[in-house]
């Protein structure tokens, strides 16, 4: 059983649903990153979505895409990034990480290669954003057999036929995008989200995590009650944005937004 079928498994059995953080490699500089994760476990989260730092972040919001540039700034690539992973792996073994990010960066290093550098990095999955299951047959099956889970996005418009897809390709979980638009947009209809849950669930038994506009503690715990996890990410990093000068506090901030969601998602 992978790390992250094992860390859903156990939370279901306890009653309770995934906290799931998104942070940029590197962002707001490489130093930040690894400590930062170690203070996100500390602060109760189950899952550690990590950014891979990319020029043309099509589906990211402002506040992630200039995540990104800063990381470039500091010559961040996937190779440093697999490095980041692995130097928190050396002090945790238990944290399920996620590599997210775009198709370039893994077609240039090609497939089985980085399919090679995530099992010796010992990432637990990869999200890639513009991978369809359709194309994406030779690279799942590579990271398949390698133990690293292939997760695949959902959108509001995904038909059954294309959840099925992606249930039979895809493994660990799928991220639900809750809305229509880029990371960190717009206002969230709950009624919506349940609606198109329920038509998920009839198409995969995989855990599903409700992401794209999870901005507060009372947010998360709504969309908690739907799903299996929530994903968090602009929220965090408006919070490095806002402390450039001092990633110290951001670290802080993150840290209470965090443990503030975590304390809601129990209650």
């Amino acid at each position: 059983m992978s790390r992250l079928a094992a860390k859903f498994e156990a939370l279901a059995q306890a009653g309770r649903k995934a906290l799931i953080p998104f942070i940029t490699a590197g962002d707001p500089s490489p130093d930040f990153t690894v400590p930062m994760m170690h203070a996100m476990v500390a602060a109760g989260v189950d899952v550690i979505e990590l950014g891979i730092p990319f020029s043309d972040p099509m589906a990211d919001g402002p506040v992630i895409q200039r995540a990104s540039e800063r990381a470039l700034a500091h010559h961040m690539s996937l190779r440093k990034t697999l490095a980041i992973a692995t130097e928190f792996r050396k002090t945790d073994q238990q944290t399920p990480v996620v590599l997210m990010g775009y198709l370039n960066p893994i077609e240039a290093m090609g497939y089985e290669a980085f399919a090679n550098a995530a099992q010796q990095a010992d990432i637990d999955g990869v999200l890639t954003v513009d991978l369809p299951p359709e194309e994406a047959e030779e690279c799942t099956a590579l990271l398949k057999a390698r133990g690293v889970d292939p997760i695949f996005l959902l959108a509001p418009n995904s038909s059954d036929e294309r959840i099925k897809k992606m249930d039979a390709i895809g493994s660990g979980y799928l991220y639900y995008v809750s809305l229509k638009g880029v990371t960190g947009a717009g206002h969230l209809d709950i009624a919506d989200v349940e609606q198109k849950l329920q038509q998920i669930r009839a198409n995969t038994n995989l855990p599903v995590g409700i992401g794209f506009g999870v901005k507060d503690a009372q947010t998360a715990k709504t969309l908690s009650a739907i799903g299996n996890g929530v994903v968090v990410g602009s929220a965090l990093i408006s919070k490095i944005e806002a402390n450039l000068q001092n990633p110290e506090q951001a670290k802080n901030e993150i840290v209470e937004l965090l443990a503030a969601m975590r304390q809601a998602m129990d209650s």
